[in-house]
């Protein structure tokens, strides 16, 4: 598998196939794993790094949970494939920036991602479609132990995995689901809900996770959290609070349909108006008239286009996705004709 091939597959994330995935658009959960004796990636020198390098290349190619998986070095890509490996999550913005001996192995599906020399040794990511935080945290956990036969990681018996960032320590997971909530902004209440949410140690974030604001009325919301709870506790209890979260949203569309139907519907058909017209439009522009066609798909008021769609529309629209499928560097003025006319094309 060659990287550019990610073009032609839809990841599967955004395949809409999970559980609430009208509301919830994917879970992932992340492990930040250390090897033991070896000092962590801001610490270690050139050496250190090679030597981490070597080692967890080897360990990866030869899992058979990654078997054709594609292994990158950073320091062999280019600026535009780092942010089009951004836009898919399938590597951070840390992992993107400058620094040596950094990697990613991806699986064949963009199911698992491996980050190397990032802020730990290895940070263990798997994301699904829907809500499917159980699932995922039974896939990378089989992944983790399968990857301790070979790695002895850096263990503390009292205080857990131990990390880079000391909020990590313990577990060393993370657990977030992105979610879409058109409704609760729409009707104002979602200054509330995620009030509640941050009351009970629950981060929120925007669409590309920490230091990024919400956008297209989407939200990251993940656990703050990692000493003293198991791995299992903490994803029961994100799991728990999402379904409270989808319940308020899914009410918050019946009181639209009941109360402001016509003005719903003038919306919804406005954005997609827009989309399917539009000459130029930007990357900001484009998402939050998706976000409004997302909502009008599932409640059946569009029925032009199915919600994968949307969803892949989403991360094709973006700057590096677009020059990427151009095959060429764009400015954003071309880039915004672009975005139009690959919108154009997909919602005639």
């Amino acid at each position: 598998m060659q990287l550019n091939d990610l073009l032609s597959q839809t990841s599967e994330w955004l395949k809409a196939t999970g559980a609430e995935s009208e509301i919830v658009m994917s879970s992932r959960v992340r492990f930040a794993r250390n090897l033991k004796s070896l000092a962590f990636s801001h610490w270690a020198d050139e050496k250190q790094k090679e030597e981490i390098l070597g080692k967890t290349k080897q360990t990866l190619l030869k899992n058979s949970y990654l078997k054709n998986s594609l292994f990158l070095l950073m320091d062999e890509l280019n600026d535009l494939d780092k942010q089009f490996l951004v836009e898919r999550h399938l590597i951070s913005r840390e992992l993107a920036a400058s620094g040596s001996c950094k990697a990613v192995d991806i699986s064949e599906k963009e199911i698992f991602s491996i980050m190397i020399n990032e802020e730990d040794h290895l940070r263990l990511q798997v994301i699904q479609s829907g809500l499917e935080l159980k699932e995922s945290l039974r896939l990378l956990d089989t992944l983790d132990s399968e990857l301790q036969k070979d790695f002895e990681y850096a263990r503390n018996p009292r205080w857990g995995y131990l990390t880079a960032c000391p909020t990590n320590v313990g577990t060393g997971m993370r657990a977030s689901v992105m979610i879409h909530l058109p409704a609760l902004v729409m009707t104002k209440r979602i200054g509330k809900v995620l009030e509640s949410v941050a009351r009970i140690n629950l981060a929120v974030r925007g669409l590309y996770g920490e230091g990024t604001e919400a956008s297209g009325n989407f939200f990251q919301i993940s656990n703050q959290i990692t000493l003293g709870h198991s791995e299992q506790e903490l994803v029961d209890n994100i799991d728990r609070v999402i379904k409270q979260v989808v319940e308020y949203e899914r009410r918050a569309r019946e009181l639209l349909l009941k109360n402001s139907r016509y003005q719903l519907e003038d919306k919804i058909w406005r954005a997609y108006g827009i989309l399917a017209n539009a000459r130029i439009i930007s990357s900001l522009e484009a998402i939050n008239l998706l976000s409004v066609i997302r909502l009008g798909a599932n409640l059946s008021i569009v029925k032009k286009v199915d919600i994968r769609s949307i969803n892949e529309l989403f991360i094709t629209t973006q700057p590096a996705h677009l020059q990427k499928i151009e095959g060429k560097d764009l400015n954003p003025q071309q880039r915004d004709l672009k975005r139009a006319d690959l919108l154009r094309d997909k919602l005639k």
